[in-house]
C-alpha cells in the first residue's frame, strides 16, 4: 500500500488475534462480560466510598483513586477491542491512535502510583496506628491525588508530540490491538532516539521505581509486624494488607509476563503476545473490585446497603 517514501499516515491498522479471525464472534461475550464487570465494579466502589462518610478514610480514598484509574484504562480500551471483535474495525486514525496511546499509558502510570501510595498507607497504619489519620490527612491525600494525576499527564504529554512530528515510511500495521508506545515507535523512519530514551526513562521512573518502593514498603511492614508481640496482632496487621498485596500481584505479574515474553521469547506466537497484553490491560480492572468487595468488610457492607436502598 505504501512505498519507501516518507508520509504521515492517515490511519493505523490494529492487529486483533491473527489466525483466529473466524473465532471473533466467540470472543465478544467474554470480552463484553469482562468490560462490564470492570466498569460496573469500579463504579460501584466509587459510589460506595462517596456515599458512606465512614469510608472517607485514607485507605478507602486511595482505593477510590485506584478504581478511578482502572475505569480510565477500561474506558480507553473498550471501544477499540469491541470495534475489532464486533465489527472487524481495525482502522484507527493517526490522531486518535496517539490520543489512545496517551490515555492508556497515563492511566496505567496513575494506577502504578496509586498502588505505591496504598503500600505507604498500609505501612503508616501498621507502624504508627495512633497517628495514622494525623499523618495521612485529607489535604495530604488530595495533594497526593493531584500529584499522581499531574505526573501521569506530564510524563506522557511529550510522547505523542514527538511521534506526530516524525516521518513514517513502510507499513502502518501495529502488532497489538491497542496503540502502545513500544509498538508505534517501531514504525517511523526518522530519528526515534529521543522518543525511545524518553519512553525508557518514563518506564524506569514509574513502573520500575514504584515496584521497587512497594517491595521496600512491604519489607518495612514485615519488619514492623514481626516486632508485634501478640500473634493475634500480627495476623490482624497482615490481614489489612491482603487485598493490597493481591492488587499488586494482579497488576505487576501480567506486566512482567508481557515484558519477559517480548524480551526473551522471540519465537512466541503473535497470538500469545497479544493475549498477554489483553490480560495485562483487562484483568486488573476486573479482579480488583472483586478482591476488595470480598476481602474488605466495610466495602462489602456498603455494597449491600447500596443494593438494599435501591430495592
Amino acid at each position: 500500500m505504501f512505498n519507501s517514501s516518507q508520509f504521515t499516515p492517515k490511519y493505523f491498522l490494529l492487529t486483533g488475534l491473527p489466525g483466529l479471525e473466524t473465532l471473533y464472534p466467540w470472543f465478544v461475550f467474554p470480552f463484553c462480560t469482562m468490560y462490564l464487570v470492570a466498569l460496573v465494579g469500579n463504579s460501584l466502589i466509587l459510589t460506595v466510598i462517596k456515599k458512606n462518610t465512614s469510608l472517607h478514610q485514607p485507605m478507602y480514598l486511595f482505593l477510590a483513586m485506584l478504581a478511578f484509574a482502572e475505569l480510565g484504562v477500561s474506558a480507553s480500551t473498550l471501544p477499540i477491542v469491541l470495534g475489532i471483535f464486533l465489527f472487524g474495525a481495525s482502522e484507527i486514525c493517526f490522531e486518535a491512535c496517539l490520543f489512545h496511546m496517551f490515555s492508556i499509558h497515563s492511566f496505567s502510570i496513575m494506577e502504578s502510583g496509586v498502588l505505591l501510595a496504598m503500600s505507604v498507607d498500609r505501612f503508616v497504619a501498621i507502624y504508627n496506628p495512633l497517628r495514622y489519620t494525623a499523618i495521612l490527612t485529607l489535604p495530604r491525600i488530595a495533594g497526593s491525588a493531584a500529584v499522581l494525576g499531574l505526573k501521569s499527564v506530564m510524563l506522557m504529554f511529550p510522547l505523542p508530540l514527538l511521534l506526530k512530528h516524525l516521518p513514517f515510511c513502510g507499513h502502518n500495521v501495529l502488532s497489538h490491538s491497542y496503540c502502545l508506545h513500544s509498538d508505534l515507535i517501531q514504525l517511523p523512519c526518522g530519528n526515534t532516539r529521543p522518543s525511545s530514551i524518553l519512553g525508557l526513562c518514563i518506564v524506569t521512573s514509574t513502573f520500575g521505581l514504584d515496584s521497587l518502593l512497594i517491595v521496600i514498603s512491604y519489607m518495612l511492614i514485615l519488619h514492623t509486624v514481626l516486632g508485634i508481640s501478640s500473634g493475634e496482632g500480627r495476623r490482624k496487621a497482615l490481614g489489612t494488607c491482603v487485598s493490597h498485596i493481591c492488587a499488586v500481584l494482579v497488576y505487576y505479574v501480567p506486566m512482567i509476563s508481557v515484558a519477559l515474553v517480548h524480551r526473551f521469547v522471540k519465537q512466541a506466537a503473535p497470538a500469545v503476545r497479544l493475549f498477554l497484553v489483553n490480560v495485562y490491560l483487562l484483568v486488573p480492572p476486573v479482579l480488583n473490585p472483586i478482591i476488595y468487595s470480598v476481602k474488605t468488610k466495610q466495602i462489602r457492607q456498603g455494597l449491600i446497603r447500596l443494593f438494599l436502598q435501591r430495592k
